[in-house]
């Protein structure tokens, strides 16, 4: 029995699909998902054979509007829920894959500057990030342990990965308040590979991913400064120079051109053989990288 016009069946498929769409990008699993799914496939039917339960209840003289569809407006019904399902699926992968992102930067933030401050050996900042880092990386871990975004959905290492990070953040508690700070720095350095190769394996195209890639053939750049080895530089600019690329692809504003100067600056200082030169060169370079990495890496 058909009781409802196209109208109806329209605002009808509209609902299912976002219950759909909902259910199967928007949470983890579990009961409210099977209840999402059972609700979108029951008003989905109802959409498809023109009936309206709700009319029936509110008795015979409810203005549900009853017509013959036409092929045409079957059709126009087709590809509604067609472009309905493809925008709202094409939305639901974009939105959940930013939101991931940016949870992601705001626990990343706290990991940065205990990387950054371990590094430079500041007990009181080293443990006043680390605290932080330890909170952000715990709400990060529990939604994202139990929900996997779209994108994530398939990465059977995920989980895994979380989980030897939280190792990496926990075990570093006592090195980080009363132990050797520069052991520390190497220790949270571990959690980069992980978190770059997570990235990199679900197709994540972002300036973060760039710039860690750069990162560790620009301190091998950095290395051979230091140690006034314009061989060295000169050997190791290939390398740093293609990730550089990559960077300037995702963007390439002042702060970035501030990094490509530094290289190539560091570049004719070793092509000049002036070594004395290279180690100053090549911390301006350091800084202006960790200036970047900080804020946006």
């Amino acid at each position: 029995m058909k009781n409802e016009g196209v109208i109806e069946r329209s605002i009808q498929a509209t609902i299912s699909v976002a219950l759909f769409l909902g259910a199967l990008f928007w949470l983890p699993g579990g009961v409210w998902q099977i209840v999402l799914f059972a609700f979108s496939l029951m008003i989905g039917v109802f959409a498809t054979i023109g009936f309206c339960p709700l009319c029936v209840l509110i008795g015979k003289n409810a203005k549900c509007s009853i017509e013959k569809l036409s092929k045409g407006k079957i059709t126009f019904l087709v590809l509604y829920l067609i472009i309905l399902l493809g925008a709202g699926s094409y939305g639901s992968i974009f939105f959940s894959k930013k939101l991931f992102i940016e949870d992601f930067n705001a626990m990343n933030k706290d990991y940065k500057q205990t990387l950054f401050e371990t590094g430079q050996e500041k007990r009181k900042e080293s443990k006043e990030n680390y605290d932080k880092l330890v909170l952000s990386y715990a709400i990060f871990e529990n939604k994202y342990l139990s929900y996997h975004p779209y994108v994530l959905r398939n990465d059977k290492s995920f989980n895994a990965d979380l989980k030897k990070i939280e190792t990496i953040i926990m075990e570093a508690k006592d090195g980080v308040y009363n132990g050797d700070l520069k052991a520390m720095h190497l220790e949270f350095e571990k959690v980069r590979p992980i978190t770059q190769e997570m990235f990199k394996r679900n197709g994540f195209s972002m300036l973060a991913i760039s710039l860690v890639d750069f990162h560790d053939s620009m301190e091998k750049v950095l290395d051979a400064a230091n140690t006034k080895n314009s061989a060295g530089v000169m050997e190791t600019y290939v390398e740093a120079n293609g990730k550089l690329i990559s960077v300037e692809a995702e963007a390439n504003d002042e702060e970035i051109v501030a990094i490509r100067k530094n290289l190539e600056d560091l570049l004719q200082l070793a092509k000049n053989n002036n070594n004395d030169a290279m180690p100053a060169k090549a911390a301006e370079l350091k800084s202006s990288f960790v200036k970047v990495y900080l804020k946006r890496g």
